[in-house]
């Protein structure tokens, strides 16, 4: 593996990064930006005008510029009214980092802006193999792992996307089944934006057909951001959430963890701390981890989620 020593990246300080919102008119009102703690009750109004409006608005002018381009093209090909594709913006990090809840911030801001662009968030998840196969091929411990996703399904959606094809539907999955739900199917409907936010958006060498053309899902991203932070929080707030979801998701009896909200706390830990040692931890040293420098931007957090570095690639 090569290795580099230094990478092009501009680092920001929390406060450095905060100054930027003031080169460009606030388009959000106060209580737009508090109406985004529905998200997730954990997000603080600062962290959404500190860190996230000035991303939003980062990407708000990388978007304008990919739409002027788009144009250009268009103009060198002499067409008109030509389908423009989508912008993608591909969000990673390990189990547990908060990946969710800055795609859902991203979406709600993006859409906020006077081009009134359609976003459209999609998860990885869906395109897990069924616990079916996952089972057959042994990988149910492996869930998460390159091996367990059908990337083939993957790459094509999101080539399908950026070729754009008007719509296209997709596998749901369930956290509460554990497994792709029979029949049901996200429908993505001509979006201005496609967040795709996974633990795999950015891997690249698992799972291909090399007789076939060498196509990543990284392809078509056209701005990722690393959701990151040091290992030992992240395995606090992974037993955190499978605490919490002993006490909500996985006390309904079509649970596939139910057996666990059976059990007391301290067993609770136990096994959330087992499940984070034998699978999660791996996975993020081996496949999640290496991904983090090919990201355009990485978001560094500390204690409480709280963002406090952020690095732009140049």
């Amino acid at each position: 593996m090569l290795h580099v020593s230094s990478v092009p990246f501009l680092t920001f300080n929390r406060k450095e990064w905060s100054s930027l919102q003031e080169t460009i008119p606030l388009t959000l009102s106060y209580r737009e930006i508090l109406n985004l703690r529905r998200i997730n009750a954990n997000l603080s109004m600062n962290e959404v005008t500190d860190i996230y409006l000035p991303l939003s608005r980062l990407l708000n002018l990388y978007i304008h510029s990919y739409v002027k381009r788009q144009n250009v093209l268009e103009q060198f090909l002499n067409t008109q009214n030509r389908q423009h594709t989508p912008y993608v913006i591909g969000i990673v990090g390990g189990v547990a980092a908060g990946k969710s809840t800055t795609a859902k911030v991203l979406q709600a801001l993006l859409s906020k802006y006077p081009e009134h662009r359609v976003v459209e968030l999609v998860t990885t998840d869906g395109f897990l193999y069924s616990n079916k196969v996952l089972k057959k091929r042994r990988l149910m411990k492996k869930k998460g792992f390159p091996q367990s996703y059908d990337i083939t399904s993957l790459v094509n959606f999101i080539s399908k996307i950026k070729s754009g094809v008007k719509s296209i539907t997709i596998p749901v999955y369930s956290h509460v089944i554990y497994d792709i739900i029979p029949n049901v199917q996200q429908v993505i409907c001509k979006p201005d934006i496609l967040i795709l936010e996974g633990l795999n958006v950015l891997q690249t060498d698992h799972n291909y057909h090399y007789n076939l053309p060498c196509v990543f899902v990284s392809d078509f991203v056209d701005f990722s951001i690393y959701v990151d932070a040091p290992e030992y929080l992240l395995q606090e707030w992974y037993i955190d959430r499978f605490l919490k979801l002993c006490y909500t998701t996985f006390y309904y009896p079509d649970s596939y963890f139910y057996r666990y909200a059976q059990l007391s706390e301290r067993n609770m830990i136990s096994i959330a701390s087992e499940l984070w040692t034998k699978i999660n931890r791996v996975n993020l040293r081996e496949n999640i981890l290496p991904t983090r420098e090919r990201a355009n931007l990485i978001l560094r957090k500390g204690l409480n989620h709280i963002i406090n570095k952020i690095q732009l690639r140049k």
